[in-house]
């Protein structure tokens, strides 16, 4: 096909859409550390590694994952360092990507630990792509500015599989000039598109609560309807076969589809413990803010319901995965209907009239 003019308009409009920043005048031979390799830092991590001319290092509380990833890209792509310091000390970009804000925090304590044992001359960028809750940015940018370097919060929007797929949504806050940096790094190496936020650090993490509180305010929705539907003989095959037709969403689809299949692995997945630490964040938002979320409360028994039944199953050896999904929500709704959590197939099913 001919490429004219117009078209190449539209394809610079569509690149624009994707990423707000201009390419940035620096060398692109920043060397990059990664630190975290959970369900979704191991993919990121990797994409970045496989986009990159140089190794880029990479640190995890466990040598495993890192040995693994290693493994799979080979010596050229990876650098195992032996700690977060190392990390500190060799890269120009660190990003990280752990379980809580605890972790978080003491992992920026400890770079500006090493920064202050060995300054340097050249500016560093430090990139916190967690979910936390948005105080926490104002912490690690007084614990890690005053050390040559510059703090950008960069949560992402995602499931596993989207990380894996280098489908991310990024969500971008802190000093432009590093945004500007971090972005091309990104897209499309990791995700498909930047959303800019502006310098103040706190709305990143903000904007990801709120998008959270979405996608967990569905699938709250999404459990109450499919055990209404199974307490009213109507199957949730049936239910669901409706959610494509009237509300085709991919996550909702999705999300939907695990319900029905009783399908909650949280290796596969979100891990429901990372689901019940957001959906507490999202509510002390909105308690901060003074903007109920009625929904959110729900969701947030229910999810405490899921993952107190997996426990107990746990203890009598009787449980299907060893960690579950968010989308296990649906078994706290099941639960209050007088159905099995996790079990579909013991619920009775209404034969319906002909």
């Amino acid at each position: 096909m001919t490429e004219t003019p117009h078209s190449k308009t539209h394809l610079l409009a569509a690149q624009h859409a994707d990423n707000p920043f201009s390419r940035p005048q620096t060398p692109h031979d920043l060397q990059i550390g990664f630190c975290g390799l959970g369900s979704m830092g191991y993919f990121m991590a990797r994409n970045l590694a496989k986009q990159r001319n140089s190794p880029i290092f990479v640190w995890n509380r466990t040598k495993e994952k890192a040995e693994s990833l290693k493994q799979e890209l080979g010596p050229n792509k990876v650098i195992i360092a032996d700690s977060l310091e190392e990390i500190a000390k060799e890269c120009d970009v660190v990003f990280t990507n752990l379980a809580n804000d605890t972790v978080v925090k003491q992992v920026f304590l400890t770079f500006a630990g090493a920064l202050k044992a060995t300054p340097g001359h050249k500016n560093k960028i430090f990139v916190e792509t967690s979910t936390v809750y948005p105080t926490l940015a104002g912490e690690l940018d007084d614990v890690i500015s005053s050390n040559h370097a510059h703090l950008v919060m960069a949560p992402v929007f995602g499931a596993p599989p989207a990380a894996d797929a280098a489908q991310l949504i990024v969500v971008m806050a802190g000093d432009y000039r590093s945004k500007k940096e971090i972005a091309h790094i990104l897209i499309p190496a990791v995700g498909r598109k930047v959303i800019d936020l502006g310098g103040n650090l706190e709305k990143a993490p903000t904007f990801k609560l709120i998008g959270n509180s979405l996608i967990l305010g569905s699938l709250e929705i999404l459990a109450e309807a499919f055990t209404l539907g199974e307490k009213s003989g109507i199957s949730q095959e049936q239910v669901q076969g409706l959610l494509k037709d009237l509300m085709p969403a991919p996550i909702l689809v999705n999300y939907g589809a695990k319900m029905v299949h009783d399908a909650f692995d949280g290796e596969k997945g979100f891990a429901i413990d990372g689901g019940i630490k957001d959906a507490a964040h999202i509510r002390r938002l909105a308690t901060d803010m003074n903007a109920p979320l009625p929904a959110l409360d729900s969701a947030h028994q229910h999810l405490l319901t899921a993952r107190a039944l997996h426990q107990a199953q746990t203890l009598r050896g009787e449980q299907k995965y060893e960690k579950l999904d968010w989308s296990s929500i649906v078994a706290g709704a099941r639960v209050s209907a007088g159905l099995d959590g996790f079990d579909s197939a013991k619920h009775s099913k209404v034969v319906p009239e002909d």
